[in-house]
């Protein structure tokens, strides 16, 4: 259990596991193999508690399966929400923190969440604005081409990439929205 003084033994000692598993250890002889020395006498800690008070309201959080359950204070602003919220939630309640789907569809929920609010800034009465917002025009500004070569930036591998990944979703939703204008107007 997380948060308390002592630490709790939860693993099976040595000689558990050898008569357990067959072969278990045959390479880790402590006199050589020795990478950290345990310490048995550190004594009191200096936590008074067993285990504080638990913050209410935690039942759907967000938390990986190998965990038995939330630390007892844990953020509230930003409940999951829309189709990235549905992904996360897929994540975190179904795959474990060792599984690389997870992490791809944490990302995934990431960048859906980043989607949502470009097209809620097209609704807003200040949409995004993906010249200044990106630093382009400060990059002008702070020696582009001596800060870019000869310095062993690894960014200057994919910098012909940035403008087509910046402008790309702009450039496809005008063309997209001219499009459904333009079948709209030729139906009347």
């Amino acid at each position: 259990m997380p948060y308390e003084a002592a630490k709790p033994n939860r693993s099976p000692s040595a000689e558990e596991l050898r008569e357990r598993i067959p072969g278990w250890g045959a390479d880790s002889d402590p006199e050589h193999r020795r990478t950290w020395q345990q310490r048995d006498d550190i004594g009191d800690t200096g936590a008074h508690w067993r285990l504080p008070e638990r913050q209410p309201g935690g039942e759907r959080r967000e938390r990986s399966i190998e965990h038995m359950m939330l630390p007892p204070v844990f953020g509230t602003a930003q409940p999951l929400h829309g189709i990235s919220g549905r992904i996360r939630r897929f994540a975190y309640d179904r795959l474990g923190e060792t599984k690389n789907t997870r992490w791809l569809l944490l990302v995934l929920g990431d960048r859906a969440e980043a989607w949502g609010a470009h097209l809620r800034s097209f609704v807003s009465a200040h949409p995004d604005n993906p010249v200044t917002q990106t630093g382009v025009l400060a990059e002008r500004r702070r020696h582009p081409l001596s800060s870019r070569f000869g310095t062993g930036r690894l960014d200057v591998r994919h910098t012909w990439m940035d403008p087509l990944i910046v402008a790309g979703p702009w450039v496809a939703a005008v063309v997209l929205i001219g499009a459904v204008t333009r079948r709209a107007r030729g139906r009347r």
